[in-house]
């Protein structure tokens, strides 16, 4: 809301300010890893055609290694441990974030769980679901993303970058990987700013 904020009152942050402008009819939601699951909330609540965000039009989503999780283990859990995150931090992460008494099916954790809201008459608006093919959390994003894809009417683009784990393009911000994907939203973005 706070972007709708800026579009309609006219006295934006200062560091809008100087720039080459905003263009609120062009507005991309990224998130990376738990902010992936936030992108994913904000998808469904402000559901294409929404007029709850004019005069700002959310074009797209770009969700970048999301931390979703679940019940049932997926084989990239049962993998081995990336340098940085392993199963067992990964369910702390759970613990520590979902409610008391909640599992790793919760909504906010599994979007296609068995008390997660249905997803398949909610029109979105086009998405982006990146993975790293050595993360533990690549299955969960690949799934999430195919199962939208078969899904009527949403378009949604599934990219892993082979060899890469969880936040590669944190930890390695200058590697060719990082750079591929700087191509691959940059190309998403351009492809979707095109469209009126």
């Amino acid at each position: 809301m706070w972007v709708r904020d800026q579009a309609v009152s006219g006295g934006v942050d200062h560091w809008f300010e100087g720039g080459p402008g905003v263009d609120f009819d062009r507005v991309y939601v990224l998130g990376d890893s738990s902010g992936g699951n936030i992108a994913h909330h904000l998808a469904f609540r402000f559901e294409s055609g929404s007029t709850e965000l004019r005069p700002v039009r959310v074009r797209g989503y770009v969700l970048l290694g999301p931390f979703f999780g679940g019940e049932e283990r997926t084989k990239s859990e049962d993998g081995p441990s990336e340098a940085l995150l392993s199963l067992d931090l990964l369910d702390k992460f759970w613990r520590l974030s979902l409610p008391k008494g909640a599992t790793r099916d919760h909504p906010m954790a599994n979007p296609f769980g068995p008390t997660s809201p249905r997803l398949e008459s909610v029109n979105i608006e086009p998405m982006l679901v990146i993975s790293g093919g050595s993360e533990l959390l690549r299955d969960r994003a690949k799934e999430y993303a195919y199962g939208l894809k078969k899904m009527e009417g949403k378009k949604v683009d599934y990219i892993e970058f082979e060899n890469e784990e969880h936040g590669f393009y944190n930890h390695n911000p200058s590697s060719d990987a990082t750079e591929q994907l700087i191509r691959v939203i940059r190309d998403f973005m351009d492809n979707l700013s095109n469209i009126f």
